[in-house]
């Protein structure tokens, strides 16, 4: 039987599945991409995953993939990959979110996109992202980015685009960058594993000052093996098979780190469904809350504001041509920084707390809700004012950012469906240097309790002919 009576499209399949179709010669890097391309020209209209697509570029550079000699040491071999838009590819304008914030047509790829290249990824394109990434949702004057799990809601953000994209089968893995839970946040919107490096261990070189270093370059996919591979590119290491980790001792929490923010019900039954499922795989869970002092809301509003300031001036931007919404947040985090309420100190302070938890407590890891409540609508939200969009964020994702203060890595993983059909996760926190420990639980849940890879009716597929 042919390869393509067995795979008659290669969407849909894993980065893995994918690369290693390639590196056996089962299938080509082309034909992989030419299917990807194929799919998203179809999906894109609807969901607004992508600012630009490369089509020729990537065709391109997928028979350039299939000539190397070397495909056995490649570990993305042939895999379509979606770029967050605030990332430097080389020819292609850096759009940070809008036609406003769009900087000149980049001559060299960012140090994440030269990894990605050189393990053989193809890039397909680059995803949308609100303006400088501030907010959690995906929209702009152009149009507005679209969960595939259902349309009328956001796939969050700012890594909006490329959570779409990955949901909705367009790529089967995609980059994406966490200052204030930009990876995790959609993740949990759209179903996916999302996982934020500490601090250091990805070169970030995001915009003006990586947002006072809470800034991480990470990866959004469908499985925590692909999430592994993902991962081990970014960083500059050779994949290594995950193990399941031996008992571990897991605080759980559902404190918010915002005061009057609480967990709805969804997300409350999602962490306990995840301490079951940590039981199961034989760890033992203890309730135990991070102390998040009162300070560090208002330091972490301060620097997201500062953050926004520092991009606007550094990229030489006009405020006028902002949106409202950003326009005020930089303005807001100008005088932020007028008064000083921007400090290192604070961050150092609360990263020695976060870290002396995890050896106070006794504990290896921390399981949190990942959300507060649903992805809020699509739309709309570049035209709102400031005040809604900052509490809007507020209220339904508070949980990832102390995480990025403490520069500790972070994970999200899918845990089962909400009520109204919309996918639910949690969030896994772990001390400096357990990304992989964190990517080995997230293992044992899915094997455990598996989730659908794609939203329903996605990836949409062309009917066969005849």
């Amino acid at each position: 039987m042919a390869v393509q009576d067995i795979m008659p499209s290669w969407v849909g399949a894993t980065a893995k599945q994918i690369a290693r179709a390639v590196r056996r010669g089962d299938t080509s890097a082309t034909q992989v991409v030419a299917d990807h391309l194929d799919h998203i020209d179809r999906s894109n209209r609807e969901l607004a995953a992508f600012r630009v697509v490369r089509g020729g570029e990537a065709i391109v550079e997928a028979e350039k993939v299939d000539e190397q000699d070397d495909l056995a040491n490649l570990p993305l071999a042939g895999v379509p990959v979606a770029v967050k838009e605030n990332t430097a590819v080389a020819g292609l304008p850096t759009w940070n979110g809008s036609e406003a914030a769009r900087t000149p047509v980049a001559e060299d790829d960012h140090e994440v996109v030269r990894r990605l290249r050189g393990a053989g990824a193809v890039i397909v394109g680059v995803t949308r992202m609100p303006e400088l990434g501030i907010f959690g949702f995906t929209d702009d004057e152009t149009a507005a980015t679209r969960n595939p799990w259902a349309p009328d809601r956001t796939p969050g953000g700012s890594s909006g685009g490329s959570a779409a994209a990955v949901a909705s089968g367009m790529v089967p893995i995609a980059h994406g960058n966490d200052a204030l839970g930009s990876i995790r946040i959609p993740a949990a919107c759209c179903g996916l594993v999302g996982l934020k490096p500490g601090r250091g261990v990805v070169p970030c070189q995001l915009g003006a000052n990586d947002w006072y270093g809470l800034g991480e370059q990470g990866i959004l996919a469908t499985t925590v093996a692909d999430a592994a591979v993902g991962f081990a590119v970014l960083a500059g290491r050779r994949p290594e098979k995950l193990v399941p980790p031996e008992r571990l001792r897991v605080a759980v929490s559902l404190r918010s780190p915002v005061a009057g923010v609480r967990p709805d019900l969804a997300n409350r039954d999602a962490v306990a469904a995840a301490a079951k499922l940590l039981a199961v795989a034989g760890h033992d869970t203890v309730s135990a809350d991070p102390v998040y002092p009162t300070s560090l809301g208002l330091r972490g509003i301060a620097t997201w504001l500062a953050a926004a300031a520092n991009e606007v001036e550094a990229a030489g931007l006009q405020p006028s041509t902002l949106q409202r919404r950003s326009r005020r947040h930089a303005a807001l985090g100008a005088w932020a920084l007028r008064r000083g309420l921007v400090r290192e100190q604070d961050r150092t302070q609360w990263r020695e707390r976060s870290i002396a938890f995890f050896t106070d407590r006794s504990v290896d890891l921390l399981l949190t809700p990942a959300l507060a409540a649903a992805p809020p609508s699509a739309t709309g939200w570049a035209a709102r004012s400031w005040r809604a969009n900052l509490l809007t964020c507020i209220r339904y994702a508070p949980y990832a950012g102390p995480w990025n203060m403490a520069g500790l890595p972070s994970l999200v993983v899918p845990v089962g469906l909400r009520p109204d059909g919309l996918p639910v996760g949690v969030q896994l926190t772990g001390p400096p240097g357990s990304e992989l420990l964190l990517l080995g639980v997230a293992g044992q849940f899915e094997l455990a309790g598996p989730w659908r890879r794609h939203a329903p009716d996605w990836p949409r597929l062309p009917a066969p002919a005849g």
